[in-house]
């Protein structure tokens, strides 16, 4: 085996733990250099891990179901160009019901991207996650039944017009996937 070689195979396996070494070896000197603000700034991280921890597994859990018992067909047939109205109504009480940080659904939203799910019915499900069942009776105490309603509403068809718009300029042609593995 020629020395090139080795040396490819050595950075395939390291490169993965590029980051995670440079974080570390970071930390290493902020707590040679400045003991106080880095406890500090490990102590916000820390918490920071904490509060992603459930969300992101949550989502994973939700994406290995996804991939182990839905097929493309099904999701092309429930969130695909084709759906209507069904399509509309599932993405949009997804969107309501959903919990967690936005950032925390964007690898799951991926997956039904990558199974047929059309950009309008993503755009949807994110537009819709500003309806909370939940918080709507307290937004009732403080606000009133006449602005919990017309806010209800409006949110509901904004993120209707912007999947629509999303739709339109964001075809398939138009915004090629990613390749997020590279």
């Amino acid at each position: 085996m020629s020395k090139k070689g080795n040396s490819s195979g050595f950075m395939a396996l390291v490169k993965p733990w590029l980051f995670l070494f440079g974080v570390i070896g970071l930390y290493g000197l902020g707590i040679v250099f400045a003991p106080e603000s880095t406890y500090r700034a490990l102590n916000i991280s820390g918490s920071m891990f904490l509060q992603l921890a459930l969300p992101v597994c949550l989502a994973l859990i939700m994406m290995v179901i996804l991939n182990r018992f839905l097929s493309p067909a099904v999701i092309t047939l429930f969130l695909g160009r084709n759906a209507g109205i069904k399509g509309v109504f599932l993405s949009s009480l997804a969107g309501i019901l959903s919990m967690g940080p936005v950032y925390a659904w964007y690898p799951l939203l991926s997956t039904l991207r990558d199974k047929g799910a059309t950009e309008f019915h993503l755009a949807n499900f994110i537009g819709n996650r500003s309806v909370k069942p939940v918080l709507l009776p307290v937004l009732i105490i403080y606000l009133g039944w006449h602005f919990t309603s017309v806010f209800v509403l409006v949110s509901l068809v904004g993120a209707l017009i912007v999947a629509c718009i999303v739709s339109l300029f964001c075809s398939n042609s138009r915004c090629p996937k990613i390749d997020r593995m590279s």
